[in-house]
């Protein structure tokens, strides 16, 4: 527990300033950080559920390919959002 309080605190020194040359504040990415929580209990419910439905063989992974695809562009969508660019808006 201590080594993860010890990490902690130096990625904490060190992110500040890199927040601050990046023109980021805490609270965008306080913001991203939940919203990348939220988004990955949301795919991981439905992998989850993919695989306790058992769908036969080449659906399951083609459905399976296609989720982790999504998943990917909304997370690359999330990143740009913070540049204050995006590939599309989720409102």
């Amino acid at each position: 527990m201590k080594a993860f309080s010890l990490i902690a605190l130096v990625l904490l020194m060190v992110a500040s300033p890199v927040f601050a040359v990046a023109n980021l504040s805490m609270n965008s990415m306080l913001s991203m950080l939940i919203s990348l929580v939220i988004i990955a209990l949301i795919f991981w419910a439905v992998w989850w559920f993919l695989g306790y439905v058992g769908i036969p063989e080449p659906f399951n992974k083609v459905a399976r390919v296609i989720i982790g695809l999504i998943a990917l562009i909304v997370v690359i969508n999330l990143l740009l959002s913070l540049n204050g660019t995006s590939l599309f808006n989720i409102h």
